[in-house]
This record gives structure tokens, sequence and C-alpha cells, in this order.
């Protein structure tokens, strides 16, 4: 439970957060993300307040402003690596065309062209967390929210994705906020926001 929460992202910043289990981080993360509402409080996005949306409109946002990018990929085994990322372009009832275009060209920015018929069984640990990376930004998203986006990957891959990450900070001014307990990529973020007993307990500057 979150106990008088007060943090401000500023758009292109990378914001790590940290703290031992039942800090509060997830749950952080899900009401930033509009997947739980905050019993008080406001979420606001630039100059909308979240908190007077309906359901239907809450999740209308979150599909056009919000990416997500977590631990376990959440990929669908029945659907190729192209209709994975381009699921939430779908939902969001987009020209078919324009969301699998937009869908070749994510792929061919994280390397992956050559997978686009591939489905995720058929593609490795690293390979499936890029593919949940590009479906994250399908629909220009003004934030995404990372869940230990390289908890369950080996020390390698969890660099070359930590690297991606500040590349598309680089290139796209995107902007992130991660829950990791990985001390280097937390180091590397803009800020790091440390959290115990549903507070922030410190917040402080990357390097």
């Amino acid at each position: 439970m979150l106990q008088g929460v007060d943090v401000a992202i500023e758009e292109g910043e990378i914001v790590a957060i940290v703290g031992k289990s039942g800090a509060g981080k997830t749950t952080l993360l899900h009401i930033l993300g509009t997947l739980d509402r905050a019993d008080k409080g406001k979420v606001m996005y630039n100059s909308n307040d979240l908190s007077t949306y309906n359901d239907k409109q809450i999740s209308a946002f979150r599909n056009e402003n919000i990416g997500f990018i977590f631990q376990f990929h959440h990929l669908l085994d029945e659907f190729t690596a192209l209709e994975n990322i381009s699921i939430p372009g779908y939902i969001a009832h987009k020209d078919e065309r324009q969301i699998e275009k937009r869908a070749m060209e994510l792929l061919d920015y994280m390397g992956l062209t050559d997978r686009a018929t591939h489905k995720p069984k058929e593609l490795s640990g690293g390979e499936q967390q890029r593919v949940a990376i590009a479906r994250s930004l399908i629909n220009h998203p003004n934030i995404v929210l990372a869940d230990e986006p390289t908890g369950n990957l080996d020390t390698y891959t969890s660099e070359t994705i930590h690297e991606l990450l500040f590349q598309l900070r680089k290139d796209f001014n995107q902007t992130f906020v991660i829950v990791t307990h990985n001390t280097e990529l937390a180091d590397r973020c803009d800020r790091t926001l440390h959290m115990a007993d549903g507070l922030i307990i410190e917040s402080l500057e990357g390097v």
C-alpha cells in the first residue's frame, strides 16, 4: 500500500524505482500505468487528471499513451513477432497496414527483421524481450513503464537490453520508468527512487 507518494516524471527521463519486495514498487507502477486506481490523490498526465476518467476512457488513454514491458514478455504464443507487436495498434482500431508498417520498422530497429514471422517459442529470451519492447512502442506512447525488464535474462543479454533502452531515449526522447533490482541499470538512470513501506524514502540523481 502506498502512503503519500508524490513524484513527477519529466519527458525524456529514465527513472528507476528500487526497494525490497513489498516496498510498493509494483503498486506505484500499476497506478502510474492506470492498471490500478489510487484511493486518494491524482495521477496527472500533462494536463489530464486521470482520476476523473471512467473505465472506458482510462482504457483508451492507456492504450494510446502508455507502453508496458514485463519481466516475462507476455507474448502470445499463437501469434508471430509481427502480430504480437501490432496487437496494441489493432486494439486502438488503427489502420492495419499502417500498424504493420510501424511494426516492421520497429523490428528493423531491434535488429529482428528476419524474425518477423517467428512465434515466441522460436525466439531466444533476448529476442522475445526486444519484441516486447517493440510492442510497447507501437502506439508512440508518451511513457513506457517497465517491471523488471531484464530480471529473467542472463547478464550479457540484460546489458544489451539496457543499452537498447538508453538508445531509445537518445533516438526518440522516450521516457521510461523502470522497476528493477539491477543496481547497474539503476545507477545509469537519471534518477533512482528508493521505496520502503509504501513511501519514497530517497531520490538520487544518476551518475
